[in-house]
């Protein structure tokens, strides 16, 4: 990608997550001293009728937005802000999808931007997804 490529409507490309880890859910509640047993306790889940699959945590769900857009503009460093609004709920084995289109491109302090519209669906199928997680992201372009 070359900076003076991006301009309001180029589409970034699609990111996608084949299968959200049960395993990585695990890791990450220990990671983030989360005790909350829907991240991990199938036994838990089942006793409060949530079904058999672990629930995602917000900040997984998050990191997948940062990495399409970073990997986009070209590393982490460049992810200047993130807002989102959580949507619904990512259980484990599912299919996600990060989509994002650039709404704004603008100069800031010697530093081209691009504001971006961001949202991480649950696929269904292959082309069509249920959206749980809705945003903008701003960065640094190249």
């Amino acid at each position: 990608m070359t900076a003076a490529a991006v301009e309001v409507g180029t589409e970034l490309p699609v990111y996608d997550v084949p299968s959200v880890s049960a395993e990585k859910m695990k890791t990450m509640a220990a990671l983030l001293s989360d005790p909350t047993p829907i991240h991990w306790d199938v036994e838990t889940l089942q006793a409060l009728g949530m079904g058999d699959r672990p629930v995602n945590q917000g900040p997984l769900n998050m990191s997948y937005v940062m990495n399409a857009v970073t990997g986009w503009a070209g590393g982490p460093d460049r992810l200047r802000r993130l807002r989102v609004r959580f949507l619904g709920t990512v259980l484990a084995g599912q299919h996600l999808r990060v989509r994002a289109t650039v709404t704004g491109v603008r100069e800031e302090v010697g530093a081209r931007l691009a504001d971006c519209d961001v949202v991480l669906e649950v696929l269904r199928d292959d082309t069509a997804g249920e959206a749980v997680l809705s945003g903008t992201a701003t960065v640094v372009l190249p």
